[in-house]
């Protein structure tokens, strides 16, 4: 064993570190340089690795702070980590991944050597963009998209035989499907368990494949989906298709979503379930009133504008905003915007004299 750096200080621990404190450390350590991350080192790795295999044992630890190294088989210099065994036990590591960091030894080891053994098999999720218009984004509506993805084959259904052809057993994985692959790693043999690459799983390969998908199950191609885009959905929402991403042989659909982006209408600004919009008012009209017309999402409404209104004051239209459901809407509210002419005749200003005069 090699005693060239300590070993608590290959962990980043104090001699005085608890069980825990020295699992939390390899834990960490395992993850930042394990060897099949881009930025890991195997060496660093192998290095965590002896050192936890020594500290998180009480008897091996009691040694090496005595002696300074591990007896193995009453042998001073024997190591508690063996690299170039032919089968690593991974059992001595089990607690360091267990009891309070939220997975178990075969989720992280499984992200070394290839994916978890827990993790389902499923096809790609897939993401597109719609734009719908700020109408739409109120009253909700439905949009037919088209989409090139990989999808489950209409002919064999995803079997992957020909129409009339029966399944038989797939003689690589004997029906199981799933084979033991053993690679050779720092730890020595490593044997994991993959899916059948032949049967994808299912244990059952046809006796004549189809020609369609020529025995995937699945194959690209251009598939049309309605995308129901709900009342009062944001800009930057997500619309989550189960299902309805890509396919896979041997498991289920990934999921589709969809990023809803909202085209502006420079009549209308929503404020919760309330629709807010301007309308301009000749001054006359304020001062004395008069009858508009003012748009809703619904179409244009008449609007009296009561006599002497203020400039920026509200008037509010029920039932004309967003719908709350069970027949239920917000309302709109139109801002008054009184405008001033830039010019005026001689007759005006004598009228508005007049008016100043009178202290209006």
């Amino acid at each position: 064993m090699s005693t060239k750096r300590n070993f608590y200080e290959v962990l980043g621990v104090t001699k005085t570190a608890s069980k825990d404190e020295i699992k939390k450390a390899f834990h960490k350590l395992a993850h930042k340089y394990h060897p099949d991350k881009s930025s890991g080192n195997p060496e660093k790795f192998k290095e965590a690795s002896e050192a936890y295999s020594v500290l998180s044992d009480d008897k091996k630890r009691s040694e090496y702070d005595s002696y300074g190294r591990v007896f193995t088989d009453g042998a001073p210099g024997g190591g508690g980590f063996n690299a170039q065994s032919a089968n690593f036990d991974f059992s001595q590591f089990q607690d360091a991944f267990q009891g309070g960091f939220g997975f178990d030894m075969g989720d992280v080891f499984g992200d070394f050597f290839g994916g978890s053994s827990r993790a389902a098999r499923r096809g790609r999720d897939i993401s597109i963009d719609l734009e719908v218009s700020f109408k739409e984004s109120v009253f909700g509506t439905r949009r037919r998209v088209l989409l090139a993805k990989i999808a489950q084959c209409e002919t064999c259904h995803g079997t992957g035989a020909a129409p009339g052809s029966a399944m038989e057993t797939c003689k690589h994985c004997g029906g199981a499907g799933k084979v033991h692959e053993t690679n050779n790693s720092i730890f020595g043999s490593i044997t994991t368990v993959q899916p059948c690459r032949h049967c994808h799983g299912t244990g059952k390969i046809p006796k004549e494949r189809c020609q369609t998908c020529r025995g995937e199950g699945v194959y690209r191609k251009q598939e049309e989906v309605e995308v129901v885009v709900p009342v009062g959905i944001e800009g930057g929402e997500m619309i989550r298709l189960s299902g309805m991403g890509e396919a896979l042989s041997g498991g289920a659909p990934g999921d589709l979503y969809v990023k809803i982006h909202v085209t502006s209408d420079p009549r209308f600004k929503k404020e919760g379930a309330n629709l807010v919009t301007d309308l301009s008012v000749k001054l006359s009209d304020a001062l004395l009133g008069a009858d508009y017309k003012v748009a809703t999402l619904d179409g244009d409404e008449p609007l009296t504008i009561p006599q002497g209104i203020s400039h920026g004051e509200l008037i509010r239209i029920k039932g004309r905003g967003v719908p709350q459901g069970r027949g239920k809407r917000g309302d709109l509210f139109v801002r008054i915007k009184i405008t001033l002419p830039q010019k005026i005749s001689r007759s005006a200003k004598n009228l508005i004299e007049k008016l100043r005069e009178e202290g209006i």
